[in-house]
């Protein structure tokens, strides 16, 4: 699910208002249930305004990353640097450790995520800053993961952090977009209203299950086993959008899966 959003905002147009369309949409359809869960304490008050800060510059950072990348590039780079630095933030912030060989497994996910991105030589300009708009976006993919699974754990009920989460998250990057696109930008459009409804369901399946998860397992090993995404991005990069993949996206699915078996056991 995570993959197919991302491969939407990556072949939009206006990968702004792509984004910003879906962010509101997933709004729209999170609105109706704040009236079945009670409202989030003054603690989660800070920890929502802190990762709407932090997603916001994700987003921002991401699509300043597909302006010079393809999805086969910026996706393994972004997603592939996270998982450690969660892990450290959890391990610091909050005394989880692991054991051996889940530990070994998230390094070897890890390694095959990152392995992806050796298909390209970084050599060209815009490449170059793909991969440094792609890193600092890794930064903000850790810093509000683990806000959210704080926040999550913290709550009454994760359903009530996520719930919240999205509606606020829609209204401040929507209000973003249309401030630096303004109400002319073809929000309207047939084709823009389809992908944003398609991307909100995606990006609501999909980060709801991993704010659920992070309640019941470490936050890095969660976040480590959401980031196998990058195997279903290398299959859509050359599929769909047609970019071209080399054999070692084969090794590092490989790599990505025996990962995933050692985190499971």
């Amino acid at each position: 699910m995570h993959a197919s959003w991302n491969a939407l905002v990556q072949s939009a147009g206006d990968r702004l208002v792509s984004l910003a369309s879906m962010q509101m949409a997933a709004a729209v359809l999170m609105a109706p249930l704040v009236f079945f869960v009670p409202l989030p304490g003054p603690e989660i008050w800070a920890l929502l305004a802190l990762t709407l800060f932090l997603h916001t510059a994700y987003k921002l950072f991401l699509i300043r990353a597909y302006a010079h990348g393809g999805l086969g590039h910026v996706y393994p780079v972004a997603r592939g640097g996270a998982p450690l630095l969660v892990a450290g933030a959890s391990f610091v912030l909050l005394g989880e450790t692991m054991e051996p060989a889940s530990l070994a497994g998230m390094l070897l996910v890890v390694a095959g995520i990152l392995s992806l991105t050796f298909k390209r030589n970084g050599s060209t300009p815009d490449e170059k800053r793909a991969t440094i708009y792609a890193l600092i976006t890794a930064f903000f993919i850790a810093a509000y993961t683990t806000v959210d699974g704080i926040g999550a754990r913290m709550a009454a009920s994760p359903h009530i952090f996520v719930i919240w989460l999205f509606v606020l998250d829609g209204l401040v990057f929507g209000s973003v977009a249309l401030w630096r696109r303004g109400f002319h930008a073809g929000w309207t459009d047939r084709a823009l209203v389809t992908r944003a409804a398609m991307g909100a369901v995606l990006q609501i399946g999909a980060y709801w299950v991993v704010l659920w998860a992070m309640t019941k397992a470490p936050l890095g090993l969660v976040s480590a086993l959401r980031e196998t995404s990058v195997v279903f991005a290398a299959l859509i990069s050359s599929a769909i959008l047609k970019e071209r993949l080399g054999p070692i996206a084969l090794f590092a699915a490989i790599i990505v899966a025996a990962g995933v078996v050692l985190i499971r056991l």
